[in-house]
């Protein structure tokens, strides 16, 4: 299956794993609408909306920059109407965009708690809500989020209770729409690293440019985005999917082309379950 010809639309995909997943599916010619806040440069991060259409114009798709703060409900109304206008429906939903504080429950100001449960959990709900009436018209419909398996162990929490109650918010979407929506067609299904990946988030968070070293590169997540939203829709969802389980499962047996350093030097991510399988193919590379 190919994702030519197919409409995606992505949220905060104007850099890292959203902007490398558009990448991916626009190598098949797919259509991709990148809503997001930054249309112009940001200071720290690189890349806009703009620079990203250009990107995805490069790698053999065609791209619909829109300006959209996720968190405001007739702006997502608007951007999803101005995709279906522009390319005529939606088969692709991916919830990329996501706010991140790693601080304690008293380091973590209530502004800063409000904005990553606006953006991660009711964004994702809202996006989804609002590209669902156009999934259950497409031909072998997805939703894709990248958020973790719903793992409740206690040390996902200590230390960013805000953070990891706003992150598994996305992912019980996951678990509530694909039983909604499985009788209808729609897959819904979650993606997320085993390791940290090298992206501006994660140096501006967790430590600068020995964390970006020890990180796999977003290809990894765009490469098991891909098999995911390549799979039968009717027959692949409510899955929490480990990227490199994904891939390993595609048949990839060498991982070292996603990192600069062996498999035992990567930084592990969070939420990733104690009892997630690893093949001795990741293990090894």
């Amino acid at each position: 299956m190919s994702l030519k010809d197919k409409v995606i639309f992505v949220s905060g995909g104007s850099r890292g794993i959203g902007l490398a997943i558009a990448k991916r599916a626009a190598q098949d010619g797919a259509k991709l609408a990148l809503a997001a806040k930054t249309a112009d440069p940001h200071p720290k991060l690189p890349g806009t909306i703009y620079t990203a259409a250009e990107e995805i114009a490069k790698a053999g798709g065609e791209a619909l920059p829109l300006i959209c703060d996720i968190r405001d409900e007739d702006n997502v109304r608007e951007v999803v109407n101005q995709t279906v206008e522009h390319f005529g429906g939606i088969d692709i939903c991916i919830n990329n965009a996501s706010a991140i504080q790693l601080t304690n429950t008293m380091d973590t100001e209530m502004k800063r708690y409000d904005l990553m449960h606006q953006i991660n959990g009711r964004g994702t709900y809202m996006v989804s809500r609002y590209c669902l009436p156009h999934l259950l018209k497409a031909e072998n419909p997805h939703i894709l989020n990248l958020s973790p398996p719903l793992d409740m162990s206690a040390k996902w929490f200590a230390g960013h209770t805000a953070y990891t109650m706003a992150k598994y918010n996305m992912s019980m979407c996951v678990l509530g729409m694909a039983e909604e929506f499985k009788d209808r067609g729609v897959a819904v299904n979650a993606i997320w690293p085993r390791t940290a990946i090298a992206t501006a988030a994660v140096q501006n968070h967790l430590g600068g440019d020995e964390i970006m070293r020890l990180s796999r590169t977003p290809e990894i997540m765009a490469d098991a985005a891909y098999e995911i939203l390549t799979k039968d829709s009717k027959e692949f969802t409510g899955n929490f999917c480990i990227d490199d389980v994904v891939l390993h499962e595609a048949g990839v047996k060498d991982f070292s082309k996603y990192a600069s350093v062996p498999f035992n030097e990567l930084m592990p991510d969070f939420f990733v379950p104690d009892d997630t399988p690893l093949p001795e193919d990741v293990k090894n590379s």
